[in-house]
């Protein structure tokens, strides 16, 4: 994702911080402000958005670590205005491994809030009447400062139990569906509702809050995607590179020129290809570098191909190499059998090997 700051690592883990986060410090200074709040009162609240986003990051790491006992590891968290995202390699198709790994998130907010209580006199500002407990909280002090901590570790919790996938309550719906019918179904029927749930949210956010159409729309299309993303992996399961894989290509050589390259790209359909020396892969030729260099006729094509580069296994499952797909920048790959080239792999042939599948499956 661009715009992010790297924080650093933790348990193996890059924690991001994405540049919009600034935009939460600013609306809620701008806010203390505008309410005639004190310089004590806008830095309170930004050390309680700042000590809450601590609280988002622990949230996240209690999937992460649930996770790794699944053996699914994490990469990164990013951190948004709307929350935390960690970046798994894969949700585990256990139901039972997911419904632990979803249950881990919240705990870990009301693990926080248990402690937090322990240093918190609820019972004082509970007894008050809502004049006195208004004046109390207006004041900057470290009691009120733990209890909207407190508080909104609770919400955390409630908030992410909200059966509206893929948030945590989806994923514990979903798992809980998948007890007893497929993946795939549980699936839909859980991002139907987070849709469902989206839509509500939008509307709401229209006319009370504008906050709810952010986390409405994420909510929508994190389910739309997800959603998409299971079917895709059902359509490819048990299915292997060699059924998919473009077999018909043209290769290159280091010397060959950018003329050579335009007269081949323009006499078939090929994009990208595959450079070879002595029989062996040096490199892959984007369609991107071939365009950017069109005019530089005598360009060698050793001088702008990708050294840096992955090829795929002829019997490697094809549900990975979605998940490759969908990860890396580049979507081609050279096929290769006991590090001999025997073809390639891009998304344009997968999808169509998934439309193929899908209508097989309908008839």
């Amino acid at each position: 994702m661009k715009g992010v700051l790297n924080l650093g690592k933790l348990f193996k883990v890059n924690i991001e911080i994405h540049w919009t986060f600034i935009f939460i410090l600013i609306w809620v200074i701008f806010l203390e402000i505008k309410s005639g709040g004190t310089p004590q009162n806008a830095l309170m609240s930004s050390i309680f958005i700042l000590l809450l986003f601590v609280c988002v990051v622990m949230h996240e790491f209690g999937h992460i670590l649930t996770a790794r006992k699944f053996g699914v590891h994490t990469k990164k968290i990013t951190l948004l205005p709307i929350g935390g995202v960690a970046s798994m390699d894969s949700i585990p198709e256990n139901p039972k491994q997911e419904l632990l790994i979803a249950l881990a998130g919240p705990a870990v907010n009301m693990a926080i809030a248990a402690v937090l209580l322990l240093f918190v006199n609820v019972s004082s500002f509970i007894n008050q009447n809502p004049a006195q407990l208004e004046m109390t909280l207006d004041h900057v002090t470290t009691q009120n400062l733990l209890l909207y901590l407190f508080s909104a570790n609770i919400a955390l919790a409630i908030f992410n139990f909200v059966p509206a996938f893929p948030m945590d309550g989806g994923r514990v719906l979903r798992a809980l569906l998948a007890m007893n019918m497929d993946r795939v179904t549980a699936t839909n029927i859980a991002s139907g509702i987070g849709q469902f749930l989206a839509i509500i949210f939008v509307f709401i956010g229209i006319f009370y809050n504008p906050f709810l159409i952010i986390i409405g729309l994420f909510i929508y299309f994190g389910a739309y995607g997800e959603n998409k993303m299971v079917q895709q992996l059902s359509l490819l399961k048990d299915h292997k590179v060699s059924e998919a894989m473009l077999t018909n290509i043209s290769t290159l050589k280091p010397e060959n020129t950018i003329e050579d390259v335009i007269k081949l790209l323009l006499s078939g359909t090929e994009k990208n290809f595959v450079v070879l020396q002595d029989s062996k892969i040096v490199g892959i030729l984007h369609h991107k570098d071939i365009i950017k260099n069109s005019q530089n006729k005598n360009l060698a094509v050793k001088e702008i191909m990708t050294r840096s580069f992955k090829s795929v296994d002829l019997y490697a499952d094809l549900k990975d190499i979605l998940k490759l797909i969908s990860t890396e920048k580049n979507h081609f790959f050279a096929v290769t059998d006991k590090d001999k080239l025997v073809g390639a792999i891009d998304l344009t042939n997968l999808s169509e090997f998934m439309l193929i599948q899908a209508n097989l499956i309908t008839r």
